[in-house]
């Protein structure tokens, strides 16, 4: 039994006892191997792949080329809640288990997203820079914000981190509103938010924030063209995947004052080139790097979370496998 643990030097943990120590005590006989990863050596992570029972990773890209060279591969485990980098279908084809986390970090994501808001709404990044990089003591010579309290937060996903970031908002003492796939109506009145469309929210919002799962049909689902419906020029927030966001077009949005700020925890690319990047260096943004999960108990919780997954899995125990997306 091999248990490969793999990914990018950005997403590895700093240490990897913790998660052998829980592999080791289900699977005391499993052979583990840590492997940083890189798309230069592709080559050579699929000559590891070839005896691995059961990969743990978040990003690395785990197609249809990367399964056949995993013939004996019974399990994926995700060390995330996204898994959108395993070909679903094709994991399902060949009887492969793919198990995210599911939810760990949902306080922290929520509370990063509210902190975000709040850093932009009172401009905290332009007083900084202010005083930082042109020792300019004059709070006047920037925006003058507005109180939080009775603004309007629009949710796009009203999953739980929607609903965490709803009840926080709430809090603060916001009125919120929320757009969701799915019928959420009975949930969102027990929390005191009004379900809406989409177009709703662009003409009522005085902050949006994403926090939808990523589907075939919200790549680039915030585009130009919806950054100008939105009416109240408001806060955009995106906790979810960096691709459901034009990068070029959120800029520009930017650039014209459709949007007075924008808080990112993602970009598109996860492995970013940051210099040169059209949105890096703004006063009006900040951008975090795929940390908002990150947190002492977040960490642990993944950690061990990810690993059961991967002993329950082995063992033949799916019932106990905190969360399986295919049916294999």
């Amino acid at each position: 039994m091999k248990i490969l643990i793999s990914d990018y030097r950005a997403s590895m943990m700093p240490s990897h006892d913790y998660e052998i120590q829980v592999l080791r005590k289900g699977l005391p006989d499993a052979e583990i191997e840590v492997y940083e990863y890189s798309d230069e050596k592709r080559a050579e992570f699929y000559e590891k792949l070839q005896n691995t029972n059961a990969l743990l990773t978040a990003f690395i890209r785990m197609d249809r080329e990367a399964l056949e060279h995993a013939p004996n591969l019974q399990v994926i485990s995700i060390n995330a809640t996204g898994y959108d980098c395993v070909d679903l279908p094709e994991a399902t084809k060949r009887s492969i288990g793919v198990c995210p986390v599911g939810e760990y970090c949902t306080w922290d994501v929520a509370e990063h997203t509210i902190a975000l808001m709040l850093a932009l709404n009172k401009n905290l990044k332009e007083y900084t820079y202010d005083i930082e990089k042109k020792h300019v003591w004059e709070y006047s010579i920037s925006n003058i914000p507005t109180r939080i309290l009775n603004q309007t937060l629009g949710i796009f996903g009203f999953g739980k981190i929607g609903k965490a970031v709803a009840k926080m908002a709430r809090g603060l003492g916001m009125q919120v509103i929320a757009m969701d796939i799915a019928d959420k109506k009975e949930e969102a009145e027990k929390l005191g938010v009004e379900m809406v469309a989409a177009e709703e929210i662009y003409e009522r919002a005085d902050v949006i924030s994403n926090h939808m799962n990523l589907g075939a049909g919200n790549r680039d689902y915030f585009t130009i063209r919806e950054f100008r419906r939105m009416k109240r020029h408001p806060i955009f927030l995106n906790m979810a995947r960096g691709v459901s966001i034009n990068e070029e077009d959120l800029a520009q949005a930017l650039d014209e004052g459709i949007l007075r700020g924008a808080g990112l925890d993602v970009l598109s690319d996860e492995t970013p080139k940051l210099e040169g990047h059209p949105l890096v260096n703004r006063r009006n943004l900040i951008i975090t790097h795929h940390a908002a999960f990150f947190s002492k108990e977040a960490f642990e919780d993944m950690q061990r979370i990810s690993c059961e997954n991967i002993v329950h899995f082995v063992k033949g125990e799916k019932e106990n496998v905190f969360r399986l997306v295919n049916e294999v």
